[in-house]
């Protein structure tokens, strides 16, 4: 593909007249600011930005890509984790505009842009006492999370983001917008759940939305080090038995002031249960019963909140402008041996930000026909995401080398696969397994919408036309 660096200025400036948005060139105002990603280890320099505002202008942006060759990527809440909404030299189509939230109450729907946040769609929600799976930081993309699948606390009940998908509209390969619904493009409707976005720009989607809020159970928890293997095997345990109302994720991290420990137990290993129940508080109470009295906690901060606070509770943890480097896989079980690797691998914590988690799926998830979307993954247990931040670029080899080096040990415990939205940038041999059985279908549907792979800068699946 060729260089967007290399037009002329007319040619420039006659495309920028087309566009309602603006379009930026490095050295403009907002150049500097729509080229900065949640992962502050992207440092790429895009010829041009389009800050398209409406499908209008994605059509035009396509199209003016696709007739010149120029490299392209697709920029909606730019928290992919591989720097995949930038590309250097190129065109980037900046969906950041495009983020308005409609909600039809009666209908229990939502109309949602591609710039849109989850942080917005909840917002828009829970005036209505609704909601649909989103993420678990407010400042997630709603485009590359349910393009990717759509893990979140909500999944267990309500299935996966993508699983609540209506419709969408989708600009494709030649510059048209086209609707994908199950009645319309079934094909194409299936292939952008689970497919990422390898067959066109989803201009917006419209999900389904359930009653929710605006007070839910909050769980919170605390454990030492030394109790995480008895605890972690009876999390698998109490999961596994849970009600489908019940999520809950559990993670390692450093204790630090922000949850009112004692000094004591500042910059120590602690595992971390941060739950949700998707329903009334007191059933959420005795649901959550067994894990609250497992073991001895150092600290339970349960409690009835808002639901937006309790998406918003991991922001300041998972924040922008940290150095980002992540390592996942899925697993069956938390087996002895797994937990052993986890604990040769986690004292200490590399950082105060960094993380490893845990995202337990089975219910709903598990309950969608197999072949109702492109995610391959429903039968699996959980996933494990091994997830340094730090801020220093001195440190990037010590903090890159210890995620690689755990998930290394952790391979043997692995099961299939692998979930889209946490690969790295440095993964594309895992590519089919982040596809599985889907894989030579998808490739068909990539033949068929995008046979010159205009749209590659992602987790690519390669056409064969």
């Amino acid at each position: 593909m060729d260089s967007a660096g290399q037009l002329d200025d007319a040619t420039v400036e006659s495309f920028g007249d087309s566009l309602r948005g603006e379009l930026l060139q490095p050295g403009d105002v907002g150049y500097d600011e729509a080229r900065t990603l949640w992962n502050a280890m992207i440092d790429t320099e895009p010829a041009l930005v389009a800050r398209c505002t409406g499908a209008a202008d994605v059509c035009a942006a396509v199209t003016f890509a696709r007739d010149r060759a120029l490299r392209l990527a697709v920029k909606g809440g730019g928290h992919n984790v591989a720097g995949n909404a930038l590309c250097e030299d190129g065109l980037v189509i900046d969906c950041a505009p495009m983020d308005g939230v409609r909600v039809d109450p009666d209908a229990r729907t939502a109309q949602v842009g591609a710039g849109a946040t989850w942080g917005d769609v909840d917002h828009e929600t829970q005036a209505f006492g609704l909601a649909t799976t989103g993420g678990i930081v407010t400042t997630t993309g709603v485009s590359g999370l349910t393009l990717g699948g759509g893990l979140g606390y909500l999944a267990r009940t309500f299935g996966l983001a993508h699983d609540n998908l209506r419709s969408m509209d989708v600009v494709t390969a030649d510059g048209e917008l086209v609707h994908a619904s199950p009645d319309e493009n079934p094909d194409l409707f299936w292939g952008m759940r689970g497919g990422g976005g390898n067959f066109g720009v989803a201009t917006s989607f419209e999900f389904d939305l359930h009653e929710l809020g605006p007070e839910i159970l909050n769980v919170r928890l605390l454990y030492p080090y030394e109790s995480i293997p008895e605890t972690l095997q009876f999390y698998e345990e109490f999961m596994a038995n849970a009600p489908t109302e019940v999520g809950c994720y559990a993670g390692i991290l450093q204790g630090s002031p922000e949850y009112g420990l004692p000094e004591q137990f500042h910059g120590e290993t602690l595992l971390a249960f941060r739950g949700l129940y998707a329903g009334d508080v007191a059933d959420g109470k005795d649901a959550f019963r067994p894990l609250r009295e497992f073991g001895d906690p150092i600290a339970d901060m349960t409690q009835s909140i808002p639901y937006t606070a309790h998406q918003a509770q991991a922001d300041d943890l998972y924040c922008e402008g940290h150095r980002n480097y992540w390592k996942s896989n899925f697993y069956d079980e938390i087996s002895e041996g797994f937990v052993e690797t986890v604990m040769d691998h986690t004292d200490p914590i590399p950082s105060p930000y960094s993380t490893v988690f845990f995202e337990w799926m089975g219910g709903a998830i598990a309950e969608v026909d197999a072949d109702a979307t492109a995610f391959p993954h429903r039968d699996r247990s959980f996933a494990f995401t091994v997830a340094p931040k730090w801020t220093d670029p001195a440190r990037d080899g010590e903090h890159i080398a210890w995620a690689r080096t755990f998930h290394e040990a952790l391979e043997p415990y692995a099961a299939d696969g692998v979930y889209v939205n946490y690969m790295d940038d440095d993964e594309d041999e895992r590519i089919p397994d982040a596809y599985g059985d889907r894989y030579d279908r998808l490739v068909d549907l990539k033949n068929e919408w995008d046979p010159d792979n205009l749209f590659r800068t992602n987790q690519n699946i390669s056409p064969t036309t």
